[in-house]
């Protein structure tokens, strides 16, 4: 990913692999141990995840992405839903884009026209299977990628399950809506954004996650308010991280605020470091536990 590449930049190669390695292995073990809750899709998602997170880190060794999809798959394995990747967070060609935005577009269209509900396996792997297309597709610029097949695979086989197969004109001669599927219990609609190390402002993958929030939001009737809960790893001080993670709760209060969402709706609050979603010892900078948990009610 892009901030990979920096990192090495500034840090060295060896640097940046010891540290990632032993922060993979610890991440990566613990979407292992996580007992997935939540949905059917994010309980697939989180397996599907979990097999790339692994695929990564022992087979190519590619700790940093290891990283990234275990922390999205112990977020899919805590009931969360998790947007597929967003392309500014990847180096790729203007080709690569172009045609990636698209099949982006579709992907979410059927996610959020019911593929979650009505197909959720299908969904699962059509979103992990765009996911792992970005990472390839950055390491291999200028050729296809076996994800790729795989992906326009996986969404055709969820747009056919979600879509409304045509009756004959002279028997049915209006257009006919695709299936929603039973809405995602309100309790159970819970998203998750990261945060670097250290810092409080939201990320372009983030806005991603505030966008979906927003949209949810506005597409329900059921929503009465939403609780922001901000929390940080283990590494620094108490108090320093009760303020830290605070701060993050508020950014994201902030964007949700800036995309319609009322502030009267919003309860806001701060654990510092007393509710790890991946368990460690104190001062361990542990990616999974830099986030703010939103949740619907």
């Amino acid at each position: 990913m892009k901030l990979v590449t920096r990192v090495c930049a500034l840090l060295g190669l060896l640097v940046v692999a010891a540290c990632t390695g032993a922060s993979s292995n610890s991440t990566v073990d613990a979407l292992n141990k996580a007992t997935a809750t939540g949905s059917p899709f994010t309980k697939k998602l989180a397996a599907e995840y979990r097999d790339y997170a692994n695929g990564r880190q022992n087979k190519a060794l590619d700790y940093a992405d290891a990283i990234h999809f275990a922390r999205k798959g112990l977020a899919a394995a805590s009931g969360v839903v998790v947007m597929p990747e967003t392309l500014d967070d990847w180096d790729l060609s203007d080709k690569n884009i172009v045609e990636m935005s698209k099949g982006r577009a579709d992907l979410v269209d059927a996610l959020e026209n019911g593929g979650r509900e009505v197909a959720p396996d299908k969904a699962a792997v059509a979103q992990s299977k765009f996911d792992c297309w970005a990472e390839q597709q950055e390491e291999n610029w200028n050729r296809d990628v076996p994800c790729k097949a795989a992906f326009y695979n996986a969404l055709q086989d969820l747009q056919n399950s979600v879509a409304v197969k045509p009756a004959p004109a002279e028997e049915v001669p209006v257009a006919m809506e695709a299936p929603k599927g039973e809405p995602t219990p309100v309790e159970q609609a819970m998203f998750i954004v990261f945060f670097d190390w250290n810092k409080f402002n939201v990320s372009a993958g983030a806005n991603d996650v505030l966008d979906a929030v927003a949209q949810e939001i506005k597409n329900r009737k059921d929503v009465h308010g939403l609780t922001i809960i901000g929390h940080t790893d283990s590494s620094g001080g108490n108090k320093y991280n009760d303020k830290l993670s605070l701060k993050r709760a508020n950014s994201v209060r902030d964007g949700l605020v800036a995309r319609g969402v009322s502030a009267e709706m919003i309860h806001v609050e701060a654990r510092g470091e007393t509710d790890l979603l991946v368990k460690t010892a104190d001062n361990v900078r542990e990616p999974a536990n830099r986030r703010a948990q939103i949740t619907l009610e």
